[in-house]
This record gives C-alpha cells, sequence and structure tokens, in this order.
C-alpha cells in the first residue's frame, strides 16, 4: 500500500538518516518540567473533558440527534488528535536522547495531519448543520436525516485519513543525509523540510497546496454559512430567539476561530517567517490547546449538554 512504501526510505536515493532528534523547547531544565507538568495536565483534562462529552452523547437520548452526534464524533476526534503528539512529547522530554525512528516519525506526521484534516471537514460540516437548522428550520428534518448525517460523519472520517497519504509519500522519499535534528516536539512538515539535502520545491509546493486547499476549502463553507445565520439571526423579531440562535452557533464560531487562526499562520504562511519558538508555541495552540477548550466552550454555551454532563457525572458519582 501506499502507506507501507511511506515507512521505508526510498533506497535509490541516499538516506543516512535512520531517525530524528526531536529538540522540543530549547529552555532550561526547571523550565522544562514546567512545560512537561502543565502539558501532562491539559492532556488529561482534554481526555477527560471529551470523553465526558462523548459519554453524554452516547448515554443520554435526548442528545440522539444530527448536531450532538456530531459533537460526539468531534469530541471523539479530539482525543486522537492530541493523543498522536503529546505522549510522544511528554516522553521526549523526559528523555536523554530524544530521538524517533525514521518511521515512527512519518507515522506521527500522518496520524497528526489526517486527524487534522478530518477536524476540519467536521467544522465545515457542523457549520452546515447550524445553517440547515437556523435558515431552513423547517426542512431540517427531512434533509439532515439520520442516513445523512451518518454519510457526513463517515466521509469525515475517510477523508481525513486518505488526504494526506500522497504528500507524506512524497517527503518521506526526499534525500535526508544529515543533519538529523528537527527543532520542533513533532515530526512537522516544516521542520522536515529544513532536514532535506537536496531541496525539492515541487514537493514544497505541493505539500503546501494540500494544505492551502483543505484549509481554504473547508473553511469557506463556514463563512458561507454563518453569513447566511447571520442574516438569518438578525431577521428574528424575537430577542430571546436571536440570543438562542447566537448561543448555538457562537460556541462553534469559537472553535473555529482558535483552530483556523492558528493553522493559517503556520501552514499557509512561509515558514522562513516564523522563528522556531514561535512556532512551536503556535503549533501548542492548535494541538493541545484547542481540544482542551473545546468541550469547554461547547458544555458552558450549552444548556441540553450540560444537563446531559451533569447526569454523566452523577452516574459516575453513584459507581
Amino acid at each position: 500500500s501506499v502507506f507501507s512504501i511511506v515507512l521505508e526510505p526510498n533506497r535509490s536515493t541516499t538516506h543516512t538518516v535512520t531517525e530524528f532528534v526531536l529538540l522540543g523547547f530549547s529552555a532550561h531544565r526547571e523550565m522544562q518540567n514546567l512545560l512537561f507538568s502543565l502539558i501532562l495536565v491539559v492532556y488529561i483534562l482534554t481526555l477527560l473533558g471529551n470523553g465526558a462529552i462523548v459519554c453524554a452523547v452516547k448515554w443520554d437520548k435526548q442528545l440522539h440527534t444530527p448536531m450532538y452526534i456530531l459533537l460526539g464524533n468531534f469530541a471523539f476526534l479530539e482525543i486522537g488528535y492530541i493523543s498522536s503528539t503529546v505522549p510522544s512529547m511528554l516522553a521526549n522530554s523526559l528523555s536523554d536522547t530524544k530521538t524517533i525512528s525514521f518511521s515512527g516519525c512519518f507515522f506521527q506526521f500522518y496520524f497528526f495531519f489526517s486527524l487534522g484534516t478530518a477536524e476540519c471537514l467536521f467544522l465545515s460540516v457542523m457549520a452546515y448543520d447550524r445553517y440547515l437548522a437556523i435558515c431552513r428550520p423547517l426542512h431540517y428534518p427531512t434533509i439532515m436525516t439520520g442516513g445523512f448525517c451518518a454519510t457526513l460523519i463517515s466521509a469525515c472520517w475517510v477523508g481525513g485519513f486518505l488526504y494526506y497519504p500522497v504528500p507524506i509519500f512524497l517527503v518521506s522519499q526526499l534525500s535526508f543525509c544529515g543533519p538529523n535534528i528537527i527543532d520542533h516536539f513533532i515530526c512537522d512538515q516544516a521542520p522536515l523540510f529544513e532536514l532535506v539535502c537536496v531541496p525539492d520545491p515541487v514537493t514544497e509546493f505541493i505539500c503546501y497546496t494540500f494544505n492551502s486547499t483543505i484549509i481554504f476549502g473547508s473553511l469557506l463553507p463556514i463563512l458561507v454559512s454563518y453569513t447566511l445565520v447571520l442574516r438569518a439571526v438578525l431577521c428574528i423579531p424575537s430577542g430571546a430567539g436571536r440570543r438562542k440562535a447566537f448561543s448555538t452557533c457562537g460556541s462553534h464560531l469559537v472553535v473555529v476561530s482558535l483552530f483556523y487562526g492558528t493553522l493559517v499562520v503556520i501552514f499557509v504562511c512561509p515558514s522562513s517567517g516564523n522563528a522556531a519558538e514561535m512556532q512551536k508555541f503556535v503549533t501548542l495552540g492548535y494541538s493541545v490547546a484547542t481540544p482542551l477548550l473545546n468541550p469547554l466552550i461547547y458544555s458552558l454555551r450549552n444548556k441540553e449538554m450540560k444537563n446531559a454532563l451533569r447526569k454523566v457525572l452523577a452516574a459516575l458519582k453513584i459507581k
């Protein structure tokens, strides 16, 4: 398969690199320990928060609607997304060698980018769902049926994992003959390009084209959906109705702003314009911070979700 080929360097070119060194955050040991503790706490809270949403959607029959089924899948995605990088990041910070194998690096590259792509697709589908619910409420039950919702969810998962094998394959076939030090805490695209012995502008162009296409291709439907939603909400005569509509969509807009804002900085702007340390902190923003904030944003601004989470907590206390 294509993905299995990615794991083996192209022997027709000169590949002396069999492993990479992830520098992480080049700070004093005390600062590294502080970051380790902070990221560990964030990771645990993210697992608990998103796990609670998954359980609430699964156990509460009142939440068995397209909006909450999408949210449950999104929360499950966030668990996988943060788990694709943070455990290895934490282990690396405690390691003296800080090495990762060639195949392990590209495995991480694949899952991190694939889950990030799936997140873009889910955010776009969730925006479409809110557009139908607010702008076409009478047609919503006939359009957003259980089967159609399942199709959209499947498309997000499958599309996310089928989008990036080609660029990752191309990057893996480049000539890495040394040095092998990645000035980052994950195997990311831009730091890998800096280690290539023979620059390949075509591969770089293809990768940034893929990045821009998924970012702006998924962002455009979101912007269109919420423009139409805003216009519809402003036409609602009741102040209470407007507040409810804004409350329903506001949490989604906050998540979109946090996620896409950091993505654009890293994957669309040239890497040379981002200092290495700044690039790491921006990457922390969309890979660690947003998965933590998403369950908080959705649960705090949604009455039904808060009630369902209370039931989950009550059930855990009883057990």
